[in-house]
């Protein structure tokens, strides 16, 4: 039986991948921060593990809660967004909220993660955003969100140099209709990991750091 480990599984994106690959019969092991969250994660037939990737000394202990296992998918998912563009600067707190959990969680996650992934000659996916692209900003709306993802863009695409028999990337899901989203985003979240699951099935050795779209298509220019 496959293994995957969703980090960030509490609701939206992360508890609809914890849903699909619990359908799919996969063994899922799935990070949470609180009881509600492990309850919904539960009730899906998941393992969950109490993490909070805003907190460093939460996220040093996933090492130990996976010891032994072997990999063969594991997700990063959590992040938030705030500060709307940049007409004003972002406080310290909402740089520090957003960069803790969107780079840093993941950067911290990164090497107690993807030795076990690289055991299993599996694949470590990071969910950034379309939003990320340098060559394709339209506006500076959600400026401090689109910092962070293009930095973990880059990070996700130096770090998989170090995990050779593992594949990294990063992937977007599109404007998904979920708490961060909005009621008027085009895509459910349900359509949104169907074809982020299609696309993680089917990633060959030249996708190794790159940024992926929901739909299959390949970023060139970040």
């Amino acid at each position: 039986m496959s293994t995957v480990l969703v980090i960030g599984a509490s609701r939206g994106i992360g508890l609809e991948f914890v849903r699909q690959y619990a359908d799919a019969g996969w063994r899922v092991l799935a990070t949470v921060r609180d009881d509600a969250g492990r309850a919904r994660v539960q009730a899906l037939g998941a393992q969950a593990l109490t993490v909070d990737v805003a907190k460093s000394a939460s996220v040093s202990g996933l090492a130990w809660m996976l010891d032994g296992e072997k990999i063969d998918l594991a997700l990063y998912v959590a992040g938030v967004m705030r500060h709307p563009n940049a007409l004003t600067p972002p406080t310290q707190q909402d740089f520090d909220a957003v960069m803790h959990t969107n780079l840093l969680g993941a950067m911290q996650a990164l090497p107690q993660v993807a030795p076990l992934v690289e055991a299993a000659g599996g694949v470590f996916a990071f969910l950034s955003s379309g939003m990320s692209q340098i060559a394709t900003v339209p506006a500076s709306d959600c400026w401090l969100y689109r910092c962070s993802k293009a930095a973990l863009n880059m990070a996700v695409a130096a770090a998989q140099h170090d995990y050779p028999r593992a594949t990294l990337v990063t992937m977007d899901p599109g404007w998904v209709r979920t708490d961060m989203g909005g009621a008027g985003a085009p895509l459910t979240a349900e359509h949104s990991v169907r074809d982020m699951r299609a696309v993680l099935a089917g990633l060959t050795p030249a996708d190794k750091g790159r940024l992926l779209h929901h739909d299959g298509r390949r970023a060139t220019h970040w």
